[in-house]
């Protein structure tokens, strides 16, 4: 009985030692993990809306729903907005330029965990530059990979149906 008192009390001990590490190295990163997260959307918006020079985003509450992009000069030259969707086998989330008038600038896959070799084709220029220069009705246009038809549809819904929300909300505000 002594043993089994003493093994628990080791293995609390552990487990009380690694949880304070653990919570030490969370304290002193997370403001770079932060700063890094930051760093990353400010380079995917640019490369959405290349154009723009200041984003700035359109909340709801604390969310934000999109990014107005403004040039050099301040004036609006299109919206950024993030879209996602469940694909094959993961959520994938999607960064999105559009311009005023409605034509997609870019895409890129910011987050995806499909099929190696089939569905993660998603994030490759031969898919994504499909969507250059299509309107919202052009996006069911755009051909889908073969073999990951699930993920590649994922993406051309949800950038079709977060685009024509974002059109309403911009449509309202005016």
């Amino acid at each position: 009985m002594k043993e089994i008192v003493r093994y628990g009390f080791i293995l609390a001990l552990i487990c009380m030692v690694a949880s304070w590490l653990l919570a030490g190295v969370n304290y002193f990163t997370k403001a770079r993990i932060i700063a890094q997260a930051q760093k990353e959307q400010d380079a995917s918006l640019k490369e959405v809306l290349p154009q723009g020079q200041h984003f700035e985003p359109v909340k709801s509450g604390e969310d934000v729903i999109y990014y107005k992009a403004h040039n050099k000069e301040g004036e609006l030259v299109g919206f950024a907005f993030k879209a996602q969707a469940k694909g094959y086998s993961s959520l994938i989330e999607t960064m999105v330029g559009m311009t005023q008038a409605g034509a997609i600038t870019a895409i890129k896959i910011l987050s995806q965990n499909e099929t190696p070799g089939l569905g993660n084709r998603i994030a490759e220029p031969s898919f994504t530059s499909r969507f250059t220069n299509r309107n919202v009705q052009g996006l069911s246009e755009v051909q889908a990979i073969s073999g990951a038809t699930i993920s590649s549809r994922a993406v051309m819904d949800s950038v079709k149906k977060k685009a024509t929300e974002i059109q309403e909300l911009i449509k309202n505000e005016k």
